[in-house]
């Protein structure tokens, strides 16, 4: 039976564990977390008998709108929006890239977004010919280099060489540092040097645990995706803010008030909608626990592997999410260590998980300075869950350590 400790359940991350391994703990929530019971249970009656298309007028299908509408609602609700605002989406990526390219054709004007946004949005900015901010030594957007960006465009604007700004796109945590921005203060910055322009934020690593009506509530579009926090994978939201202009990214059907076509999935919205508020209405406890546990991972890793560098020092004045622990981890080379440690019974990952799952270079540490004369060794990304027990930790600690031991210990001749 599960004990509680600081009001969170006391049990060992779920899932199968590899062969010969007694338990299994997972170190990898920020690329995916375990379905909430909220969800499953919310979700389940539209996969079966309740099965109806919204977009329909009969009384099947007016029952998934009745869903729909009370769903968008639960999101408005709990985002401090109203329910016009929410538009219901496959995921976090299609959400970014309708809310940086405006939809189709593109919105006029040139995107902007800092070098160590999620792949959806930098990607999205450079095949529109946009404009990349550099960052601070922790990720965060530089204010001063944004505003300079935006001058430029501003005064090309007034030239004529150019069409100014077009969206301004601040992730509000960093997906592999955990890092988080000051939207606010972002949000003076746009409307001083580039008024009018619309702010778009990805929210996807922050919903779980951060209070998205306070902290997203300068942005005009904000990026949700369930899975991020107990919903149904391919399940999220674009918020659109009233008097933001958004053109359909997919055409054909005009739902959701002809801002996204296509027969929207009412079980995952439904399911999406139960895990937000389920998250909502915990998270005070949750955030207190996981914290506490994350200092007591930082703190044994640190006890146990000589040179260990964290990449975002414990400083008050630099906010991390909760469950974020990043380190670099001198002597040994990322893939044999995950490999090892995956074999111990950990999840765990060098960088985010938005590529087909060969370790590649992270833009990321590359912005920050950490990749190409930066901190040399194996980066880790630690991030645990609402289900993440102090026993796991402890077993974290123990696999990591004696992994790097060993390979440190069989390292070639003449490696650094």
């Amino acid at each position: 039976m599960a004990t509680v400790v600081h009001g969170v359940s006391e049990r060992p991350s779920t899932g199968p564990a590899p062969a010969g391994t007694a338990r299994v703990v997972d170190l990898d929530h920020a690329a995916t977390t375990p379905p909430r019971p909220e969800a499953l249970a919310a979700a389940a009656p539209f996969r079966g008998e309740r099965y109806g298309n919204p977009s329909g007028t009969h009384a099947l299908a007016r029952d998934a709108v009745r869903a729909l509408d009370e769903a968008r609602e639960q999101v408005a609700g709990v985002l401090g929006r109203s329910p016009g605002e929410i538009v219901f989406t496959p995921g976090g990526t299609e959400s970014d890239v309708h809310a940086v390219s405006g939809g189709l054709p593109a919105r006029p004007g040139v995107p902007v977004c800092p070098a160590t946004e999620h792949h959806a949005v930098l990607d999205t900015v450079r095949v529109l010919d946009g404009r990349v901010v550099a960052v601070d030594r922790f990720g965060r957007v530089d204010l001063g280099a944004l505003a300079g960006v935006l001058d430029e465009l501003a005064a090309a604007r007034a030239s004529g060489d150019g069409p100014g700004a077009g969206v301004v796109s601040v992730m509000l945590a960093n997906n592999e540092l955990g890092t988080t921005n000051d939207l606010q203060a972002v949000a003076e910055v746009v409307g001083r040097h580039a008024p009018g322009v619309p702010l778009h934020t990805d929210a996807v690593q922050a919903a779980a645990w951060l209070d998205l009506a306070v902290t997203a509530a300068p942005a005009d579009l904000v990026t949700l995706s369930g899975h991020k926090f107990g919903g149904p994978r391919g399940s999220g939201v674009l918020v659109v803010g009233r008097g933001v202009a958004l053109r359909p990214l997919l055409h054909g059907g005009g739902q959701e008030r002809g801002r996204r076509s296509g027969s929207v999935a009412v079980a995952g919205a439904v399911g999406l909608s139960a895990a937000l508020v389920a998250t909502a209405t915990e998270r005070p406890l949750i955030v207190e626990a996981v914290a506490r546990r994350r200092d007591d991972l930082l703190r044994g890793l640190t006890e146990r592997i000589d040179g260990l560098v964290p990449t975002v020092p414990a400083d008050p004045g630099v906010g991390v999410l909760a469950n974020f622990a990043h380190v670099t981890v001198p002597g040994v080379d990322a893939e044999p260590l995950l490999y090892l440690i995956d074999r111990g019974g950990v999840r765990a990952s060098a960088a985010s998980s938005c590529s087909s799952g060969a370790l590649q270079p992270s833009h990321v540490l590359e912005a920050i300075g950490r990749v190409g004369g930066g901190v040399p060794g194996a980066p880790l990304r630690l991030t645990r869950g609402r289900t993440t027990s102090d026993a796991d930790v402890r077993h974290a600690v123990g696999v990591i350590a004696d992994a790097v031991e060993r390979l440190r210990t069989h390292r070639p001749a003449g490696r650094a």
